[in-house]
């Protein structure tokens, strides 16, 4: 069911406008009180989450009993990231996601499901694991806020991803993950529909169906003075008001080229990206652009470890960024990167397969760190002279004579060479 939505590529939404839109649908559900808001990390802060969140908050005031960003593996928001993020909403009300030991089972789906939806690939069972909080909370309403865009995992991010991946356990978050890097991440990205949405949306309808479960969905775009604004608020509960969402984000955010990339430079916000497990967004959304040997420069100021997780930050630095068949072997052959497949989906996912050569230039982590991870090294400060964010202006340059293509944050798009985005398909 939808309660509100509204958006296209040439509409912006203004506070004021997401607000009334907001309070409208929650006087519609009447008399709520007790209240859990599920927003994103401050790695998503530019979804507008934030806002809605503070939004709701005021709406409900103390009846909203709890604020549980939907870390999966990140860290946890620090005080001061909370406070930016959530203005004026007391610190006492957000609770930290534990994805290692604060879940709980509520069902089980079988390999052979898993074996169908993924054409053979992965045969294993998939737990459906959510938050404590969540389950047992006995709220009478659940907010799940965040922003659909294309993603590397799940084909568009967010709707019940931000539920059973966002606030999942360590076995669904590392399976869900692997079941995407083994189909093929270039068959999944700016899709709706693939095997492991389809396995989040079996697993909602079968064992979370019971909840409370409201979805304010926004999709984030740049407007004609290339500010960052809402394209598109869509609110309401099943499939419908996912695909919505989804279907304005690849006409927003996926940028369809007619010709691939030689070189591309990417910037990571200091404010958003201190490791790898997110800074390789510059990976993940441009790989399809990418021209075979081209180049792609990763300016990462403060990137300072390769995982959120210091486990998973252990397994990047031992195993690396060194392809599909490597990874596979060293699954088989280690019992620690076989208990976190997650981790083994990343290593995946950074890799270019040897297709074409990344350059990560860091002021934080040192030049032996990248390149026994199998990435080429070039310190940030020297990088920065040649290519300078502050001066580059999205899209393509022209730089002693080269074309350079310039992406201020990669968490806001997926880009594409049409040719390589539709063999994909076939």
């Amino acid at each position: 069911m939808i309660y509100f939505e509204r958006g296209s590529e040439h509409d912006e939404i203004s506070l004021r406008e997401m607000q009334e839109a907001l309070y409208a649908v929650f006087d519609k559900l009447g008399q709520r009180n007790r209240v859990l808001i599920l927003p994103p990390d401050f790695t998503r802060r530019h979804s507008m989450a934030g806002e809605l969140t503070t939004m709701a908050y005021n709406y409900f005031r103390d009846r909203v009993a709890d604020i549980l960003p939907a870390l999966g593996t990140h860290k946890p928001m620090s005080e001061a990231e909370i406070a930016n993020m959530f203005e004026g909403i007391p610190a006492h009300v957000f609770q930290v996601h534990d994805w290692r030991n604060d879940v709980v089972e509520v069902g089980r789906i079988s390999a052979d499901f898993i074996r169908t939806i993924s054409d053979g690939r992965v045969s294993y069972d998939w737990p459906v694991q959510v938050s404590r909080l969540i389950y047992y909370g006995q709220h009478d309403l659940i907010l799940s806020i965040g922003q659909v865009v294309p993603h590397e995992v799940t084909g568009m991010a967010n709707y019940n991803k931000n539920i059973l991946v966002g606030t999942g356990g360590a076995e669904a978050i590392n399976k869900s993950h692997f079941l995407g890097a083994a189909y093929g991440m270039e068959r999944i990205m700016g899709r709706s529909q693939n095997p492991v949405r389809q396995l989040l949306n079996y697993a909602e309808q079968q064992y979370l169906s019971h909840l409370p479960i409201l979805y304010i969905l926004t999709v984030i775009g740049h407007n004609s003075n290339h500010q960052l604004v809402v394209k598109g608020l869509f609110i309401g509960h099943g499939t419908e008001v996912f695909e919505k969402a989804a279907e304005l984000s690849l006409k927003v955010n996926f940028q369809m080229l007619d010709t691939p990339l030689k070189k591309v430079v990417v910037y990571l916000p200091a404010d958003e990206y201190k490791s790898t497990w997110l800074g390789n967004k510059s990976i993940y959304r441009t790989r399809m652009a990418l021209a075979d040997n081209a180049e792609l420069i990763v300016l990462a100021p403060a990137v300072e470890c390769f995982g959120e997780d210091s486990k998973i930050d252990q397994l990047i630095r031992r195993f690396g960024y060194k392809g599909t068949d490597a990874t596979i072997r060293a699954v088989a052959q280690n019992a620690e990167l076989q208990q976190n497949l997650g981790a083994a989906a990343h290593l995946i996912h950074g890799s270019s397969e040897g297709r074409f050569k990344i350059t990560y230039c860091t002021r934080l982590l040192a030049k032996n760190d990248i390149e026994n991870v199998g990435f080429n090294y070039v310190p940030y400060d020297e990088m920065v002279k040649i290519y300078s964010p502050d001066k580059m202006r999205e899209g393509m340059n022209r730089i002693n004579g080269e074309d350079v293509f310039f992406i201020s944050n990669p968490a806001l798009g997926l880009w594409a060479w049409k040719n390589r985005f539709l063999d994909v398909d076939r």
